[in-house]
């Protein structure tokens, strides 16, 4: 599984075309970990329905919304649940925030029919928690 401040390996590391640019490192906080979990009993495809969202982070492409007033370059992005068949408007928001060129964290994941959103409070709450020094 995914441990917290841990680089993330996609199932494809190392395949595919070669780039001059360096793969982004995906680094993962505990409540990304613990909700990813939780998730993952109820919708067993939902690996496999975040994976190309992995994929694009990786190959530095930022999909998503930037969270506004958060002061942290951080994103929201819809993913689909294939389990539920509706698409990605109904399907997992993941949350995560640009550390620097090379490496991206992932804050938090949830199924839209859960909740509706989170909070920005949530979000530097776990900002803080991975990374006491950024305040």
């Amino acid at each position: 599984m995914y441990k917290q401040g841990e680089s993330f390996r996609s199932k494809n590391f190392g395949m595919g075309l070669m780039s001059d640019m360096p793969l982004i490192s995906i680094l993962v906080a505990k409540e990304f970990q613990d909700q990813l979990r939780t998730l993952a009993k109820r919708y067993r495809q939902i690996r496999n329905d975040i994976q190309p969202l992995f994929d694009q982070l990786q190959d530095g492409e930022f999909p998503g919304a930037q969270i506004a007033g958060i002061g942290y370059a951080a994103f929201k992005v819809r993913a689909k649940n294939s389990d539920i068949q509706k698409g990605k408007s109904a399907g997992y928001r993941v949350v995560y925030q640009i550390l620097s060129p090379t490496s991206v964290l992932l804050l938090l994941i949830y199924a839209k029919s859960d909740r509706s959103d989170v909070t920005a409070e949530e979000i530097q709450t776990v900002i803080r928690r991975f990374n006491p020094d950024q305040v």
